[in-house]
């Protein structure tokens, strides 16, 4: 989920009605030239010579630059990035690669809200494409974690992706910031319009590498962390003919009947400050945490996520879905006691009305996927619990028929937030290169070199190394 560490503004009166175009409509723009800004500056008998020729097709606004380099060694100098937009994702030492020239474009489609000031264009649907001088031939797309904007894994996957070859292209999902669920006139539809929005970037992702390449991706990828492993989830269930496969990398699990987080957040919030204040019922409400799927040994990780995530992540995501909850209120009140009328930290989502499990429903997810995955998630993980999330989806997926095309790796001591590794380096290990064991693993697997290793728990080594962490992840 990942949300940014501030409070939502005041709530207006009512719901803003900030809904995206459909997609009919915005498809329908397919034919309507977008319009470019002013081209960077390049070499114009390079590499980057065809750049003022790409459209992004539907694009309200483009504009298309030839860097000397599309990583963040290169794009953080040249302001196409934005390092605040990726902070906390990574471990301090993730080594950046660099070599990698070509075409970025950023742009954006056809919305009408706007909370993303990126460029100072104050308009969402933002989004950035990034196409290698030297081109393997495949692309990969992916939406962002938490409300952050379109760079912000530009550390943890753009970098390592655009290095071995790949196209890459990120969107902003349609809405961010902590106030994202005043976009739309219905519960649910801030989140439903991520899941277009990602499907609307694929789309035109693809058409603009067979401009660029003179011929079609090769492979398509779908990836993302948090909130956007859902994204993924989502596309392979709802439109694998886009994809030939995905990583799933702790995505959020949404289900109207739950385990959802709106199950798991009220607990922590209302059992947490007991544990706290020790006494006679600190043993009772860590037994409760624990039952709640926050597992024994992750008591260390508690404080920080009551200060940081458990509080804002149920109040915004609870707004989203069920705003009637405070009525007036907009997304309730930071860190109320149990007790206090309207508290989060009493929210019972099986005791909400049938509408609230509707919202719910337009957004969940079936187990059903179309094309190859692999999840991926730490045993630690606090702020989706691995029992309440990632297990219930492995299983979901097995029940709906789709086993064979799963592979599920538990990754032992891996938390949802990659920069907690640098604060425990004695207890936690990084996953990003357990993504990318994994991402290399469904590269095997789509191409038939080798299929991925059974679903399994990776262990941590004993007595490892936290530097070796850092870079090695065998899945076995």
């Amino acid at each position: 989920m990942l949300p940014h560490h501030t409070s939502p503004p005041a709530r207006p009166t009512r719901r803003t009605a900030l809904g995206a175009l459909s997609l009919a409509a915005v498809w329908a723009l397919l034919v309507t030239p977008a319009t470019a800004a002013p081209a960077g500056t390049g070499t114009p008998d390079g590499p980057c010579a065809g750049r003022a020729r790409l459209h992004v097709p539907g694009a309200a606004r483009q504009q298309a630059d030839c860097l000397d380099e599309l990583t963040t060694a290169g794009t953080v100098s040249s302001g196409h990035t934005d390092p605040a937009d990726y902070t906390g994702l990574t471990p301090a030492g993730l080594p950046t690669p660099t070599g990698v020239p070509g075409i970025q474009i950023d742009g954006y489609f056809p919305d009408t809200s706007t909370t993303n000031t990126d460029h100072g264009w104050h308009h969402d649907s933002q989004f950035v494409i990034r196409l290698p001088d030297h081109w393997n031939g495949g692309l990969v797309v992916t939406g962002t974690p938490g409300n952050r904007e379109q760079y912000a894994n530009d550390r943890a996957i753009a970098d390592w992706v655009l290095a071995r070859g790949y196209a890459y292209a990120a969107t902003d999902k349609g809405n961010t910031g902590t106030a994202f669920f005043r976009d739309g006139r219905r519960p649910g539809d801030a989140i439903a319009e991520w899941n277009t929005r990602l499907t609307q970037l694929t789309r035109a992702a693809r058409a603009v590498v067979t401009q660029r390449y003179h011929r079609p991706p090769a492979r398509t990828l779908a990836t993302g962390l948090s909130n956007g492993g859902y994204l993924v989830r989502w596309q392979l269930e709802n439109h694998p003919e886009l994809y030939d496969g995905g990583v799933d990398w702790e995505g959020t699990l949404w289900r109207a009947d739950g385990p959802n987080p709106l199950t798991s957040l009220p607990i922590a919030l209302r059992h947490y400050p007991v544990y706290a204040a020790g006494g006679p019922g600190a043993a009772d409400a860590a037994r409760t945490l624990h039952r709640a799927g926050f597992p024994p040994g992750s008591e260390f990780l508690w404080p920080y996520h009551h200060q940081v995530y458990w509080d804002l992540t149920q109040r915004i995501y609870r707004e989203e879905l069920d705003p009637g909850y405070d009525g007036a209120t907009e997304a309730g009140t930071p860190f109320c006691a149990s007790g206090t009328p309207d508290c989060d930290a009493d929210y019972a989502y099986a005791a909400r009305p049938a509408a609230v499990h509707r919202a719910v429903g337009r957004i969940a997810l079936t187990g059903r996927i179309g094309k190859p995955l692999i999840t991926l998630q730490g045993t630690l993980d606090v702020l989706l619990p691995i029992s309440e999330d990632s297990d219930v989806y492995a299983r979901m997926v097995h029940r709906a028929g789709r086993g064979s095309l799963l592979r599920y790796y538990r990754i032992e001591d891996g938390t949802h937030t990659d920069s907690l590794a640098d604060a425990f380096p004695g207890r936690l290990r990084p996953m990003v290169p357990c993504h990318r064991s994994a991402f290399t693993a469904l590269e095997r697997w789509l191409t038939g070199a080798a299929r991925p290793p059974a679903d399994h728990t990776v262990a941590r080594p004993a007595g490892a190394d936290p530097a070796a962490l850092l870079t090695s992840c065998p899945l076995g």
